[in-house]
């Protein structure tokens, strides 16, 4: 059973205004994504129904060490699990579809909607899974109009983003019509004009009670860079290059793979995908049309050498810095079959993900010493965001003329920006409600309110086979370790007695080199002969006792002697 991490997770109490029960109220509540980037998961419930949105993971921080995902917390959802009518799946990147394996069966397997590349990249997800129960699916499309239960009724239409079939929905219930749209932004041509605007349009004469709007780019001043304009760049990058091109991007950033693709075959290049996942998505869109690849474009990345350098172009995974990624063991020279060159050029497409900025940068500097060219958005056009920024948020809002804004998918700071954003629009009547991650929402016909209600939503971490099983202390014992070091003192002593019988023994890692240290052990073990010799002689007292006894006295000496607090791990070997 998961146990959930909420010790971390300050509980808010935000009164809201008495709301009359007569009338009918919808509660909303988000999961994750609003206090983060990633782990988005949202849902709405009326009376006994309930609708999820998106089931994402976050990837791992500083704070976490060794975790391999931290997921959506759904204790409150796992004993209603009978009243989820349905899971929507807005595309399918990773943060908004990779949880599904570790939680789908906790929400009672619902029925999933979704549009049908998203579909085949849960599906590939899940064939790593065999023993859960197989999924259902109802495949959605622009304007297809969907009862999921007696309440709530979704109309679904396109949104432009970087992976094909992204899909918003309009959402009606008994209080009025909520919009979602993933995550998404204002396709624009390279002279800067906005085009595909027609939905927000049309969401502008349906009466939209709320609109939850992406705000990872909502501190980000201007519009959206149109992809015309990435991919005009992209191409004259490979034309001048004189030997390989190896370009860095998110596996799932599937829009701009066509693109590259697209070059290649233009150019008459060569394309080796370097990466599982990205190798598996490229497959995917490439049987459902999405990418275009003449025979014969695709090679292996051990076939790379049969080419002239100026044929090939390696698409690889690991532009984020990740230590097992394609590109870092490229860069590390631990790839069995790529080798850097001084000639490659090395182009990061895509943007850093925030908390990333110190590993990518590590990355760039190690290549920038092997290769003569290293290229990142920075320094050109070579990636266009999948989320608005400020101006094209603006321009949504007063398209879509919403009473009632929710900012969404970001840090406060940057939900913040689009509130402002929101309370500057003479389009959004009733302005912005900031909500953070637990904290349950009711909404009436006129009238969104943040409760003083909430519910779990602390971390739940994946690391290894294991979900939910590493909590606060191990975090805590894990930072110490990696903060402060640890000291091992092993002690052999009578079990008649409880006296020593041997030297003891010190061990130590990440704390001081011992070899340097001799003084200092030497009151260590005479600190630990003193704590010893106050047993009185002939008691057997409690190995859990004399073990706490010599980590306090230990610990004290040591912080006294070096003002660092290192984990002391005591051994009592009894003879």
């Amino acid at each position: 059973m998961i146990k959930k991490i909420n010790n971390n997770y300050k509980r808010r109490k935000k009164v809201s205004d008495k709301i009359v029960k007569s009338e009918p109220h919808l509660r909303f509540c988000p999961l994750g994504g609003f206090e983060e980037i990633g782990r988005n998961c949202v849902f709405f419930e009326y009376e006994n129904e309930i609708v999820v949105v998106d089931i994402g993971i976050q990837f791992p921080e500083e704070e976490t060490p060794g975790i391999d995902y931290i997921i959506p917390n759904v204790a409150y959802l796992e004993p209603k699990k009978k009243n989820i009518k349905g899971l929507i799946l807005t595309h399918g990147h990773y943060d908004h579809i990779h949880a599904i394996p570790y939680l789908i069966e906790k929400l009672g397997n619902p029925i999933i909607y979704t549009a049908l590349l998203t579909k085949a990249l849960v599906e590939k997800r899940l064939e790593e899974f065999p023993n859960l129960p197989k999924p259902k699916f109802h495949i959605v499309k622009q304007g297809d109009n969907v009862t999921i239960s007696e309440y709530f009724k979704a109309k679904f239409f396109d949104i432009g983003h970087t992976i094909p079939d992204g899909v918003g929905f309009i959402m009606d219930t008994p209080v009025g019509n909520m919009v979602h749209f993933g995550d998404f932004r204002v396709e624009r041509k390279s002279d800067g004009e906005a085009y595909n605007l027609e939905n927000f349009k049309k969401l502008g004469e349906m009466n939209v009670h709320t609109a939850f709007l992406d705000s990872t780019n909502a501190d980000i001043k201007g519009k959206s860079i149109s992809e015309d304009i990435v991919e005009k760049n992209l191409e004259d990058l490979i034309k001048r290059a004189e030997g390989r091109i190896i370009i860095a991007t998110f596996s799932s950033l599937l829009t701009r793979l066509a693109i590259i693709f697209k070059i290649a075959a233009k150019l008459n290049k060569k394309v080796a995908v370097n990466g599982r996942s990205m190798k598996d998505n490229v497959q995917i869109a490439k049987n459902l049309g999405y990418i275009k690849a003449p025979k014969n474009l695709l090679i292996n990345t051990e076939d790379i050498k049969k080419y002239e350098d100026n044929k090939i172009i390696i698409l690889t995974t690991g532009g984020q810095g990740e230590p097992n990624a394609g590109l870092m063991k490229i860069a590390t020279g631990q790839h069995k079959y790529i080798r850097f060159k001084v000639n490659d050029t090395v182009v990061f497409s895509s943007s850093v993900v925030p908390g990333n900025e110190r590993s990518v940068q590590m990355l760039q500097d190690n290549i920038a010493r092997q290769v003569d060219e290293v290229y990142n958005s920075k320094l050109l056009d070579i990636h266009a965001s999948g989320h608005s920024p400020e101006e094209d948020l603006a321009l949504v809002m007063d398209l879509v003329k919403p009473k009632f804004v929710v900012p969404a998918n970001a840090y406060y700071f940057k939900r913040k920006a689009c509130a402002k954003i929101a309370n500057n629009s003479k389009a959004v009547k009733n302005g912005a409600v900031l909500v953070d991650n637990g904290q349950v929402c009711e909404i009436t016909k006129d009238n969104f309110k943040v409760s003083s209600e909430t519910v779990p939503a602390g971390y739940v971490m994946v690391d290894g086979l294991g979900v939910g099983d590493v909590e606060e202390v191990v975090l805590r014992d894990r930072l110490m370790l990696s903060a402060e070091g640890m000291v091992v003192v092993i002690a052999t002593i009578s079990k008649q007695t409880g006296k020593l019988l041997k030297n003891p023994d010190i061990i130590s890692r990440g704390f001081i080199f011992l070899k340097e240290n001799g003084d200092l052990l030497d009151e260590v073990r005479a600190k630990l002969r003193s704590v010893l010799n106050r047993i009185p002689f002939g008691q057997r007292p409690d190995p859990d006792y004399i073990k706490g006894l010599i980590r306090d006295q230990i610990g004290q000496l040591l912080y006294k002697k070096t003002k660092r607090r290192p984990m002391v791990l005591p051994v009592i070997i009894r003879i």
